[in-house]
Parts: structure tokens; sequence; C-alpha cells
């Protein structure tokens, strides 16, 4: 392992208490929605993690301890190393903090992991719908969000979808 990532590891579990998971290689830090802009502060400041290469959630409903997790993903340009942070985020708190101050691109990525699953970004610069129009209700990416589709037609359904026609049209 890199001499920078692993410092930079140790820092974070040694400071905050993280609980570090490396699959296939790629490491992956868990952090308190609390502490997460102090971590990012510090990676950014400390360990030249100057790229914000990703920002997304998971849902992992029914499950709701944790719900949703906020992945982050972090590049470092001069080092050549990545690092993830994830925030796990209980059904009733599912609320993290801006990081935009310290990454100005997390502005859109957070407006969508809003937009998209419903997570509150507190102290966002302009926290509203990006891909979803104002009026929509609800948050599509949820695993709980119902689904309003037709059914594909292929040949073992074909009974069923022209029924569904035939109703529609009466």
């Amino acid at each position: 392992m890199n001499e920078q990532l692993q410092s930079a590891i140790q820092t974070l579990k040694e400071k905050f208490n993280c609980e570090e998971q490396v699959f296939r290689g790629e490491h992956t830090l868990f952090v308190h929605a609390a502490d997460l802009l102090e971590a990012c502060r510090i990676l950014r400041g400390d360990f030249g993690f100057n790229l914000l290469a990703d920002l997304t959630a998971t849902d992992y409903w029914p499950e709701t301890q944790p719900r949703m997790h906020v992945s982050y993903q972090f590049y470092s340009l001069e080092h050549g190393i990545h690092l993830r942070l994830r925030v796990p985020l209980d059904e009733d708190a599912l609320e993290v903090p801006s990081i935009e101050g310290l990454y100005p691109n997390a502005n859109w990525h957070e407006r969508e992991i809003y937009d998209m699953f419903g997570i509150h970004i507190s102290g966002h610069s302009d926290l509203r719908r990006i891909l979803m129009p104002y009026e929509w209700e609800g948050h599509p990416l949820r695993k709980d969000y119902p689904l309003g589709y037709e059914e594909p037609q292929f040949t073992f359904n074909y009974e069923k979808i022209a029924a569904q026609k035939v109703q529609a049209a009466e």
C-alpha cells in the first residue's frame, strides 16, 4: 500500500474511530455524518486528496439501521491514490453536511442525492431538485419508491398484455 494512503487511513482511524474495509485493493473508511466535514478537511489539507471523483448514495431498504450509505470517492492527483469514505445513515436521520466548500464539484452531486434519495444536505448553498421537476413528489432511487411501468411484451406474456390493452380501451 502507498505510504501516503496508509498514513491518511491511519490518521482518520485514530481521530474518528473509523472502520476500514478493503475489497480488491480499494480502501473504504466508514465515517459518522458528524465527522464527515472534518475528515474531508484532513484528507484535502494534510494528504492532498484534491479531487472529489464521485459522490453517490445507496439504499439498503428494507434495512433501516442503516437505511442508506453516502459514498465519497476521493483522488490525490499528486500521489495517484484513491480513498472512499462511506457515511451510514439511519432511516430517521437521513442528513449529511455539505462538502461543497472544500470540493466545489460536490454541489451538483449533493443536489442529485437530495433529489433522487431524499437525503438532506445541511449547509448546501442551493439545495433543490436537479433532475426531477420541482413539483415531483418522492425520490425515485429509493427502493420503496412505487414503480409505475409497463411490462414489456414477450411471447410468454402476450395474452396478459393484450388483456390489459383491451381493459384500458374500454
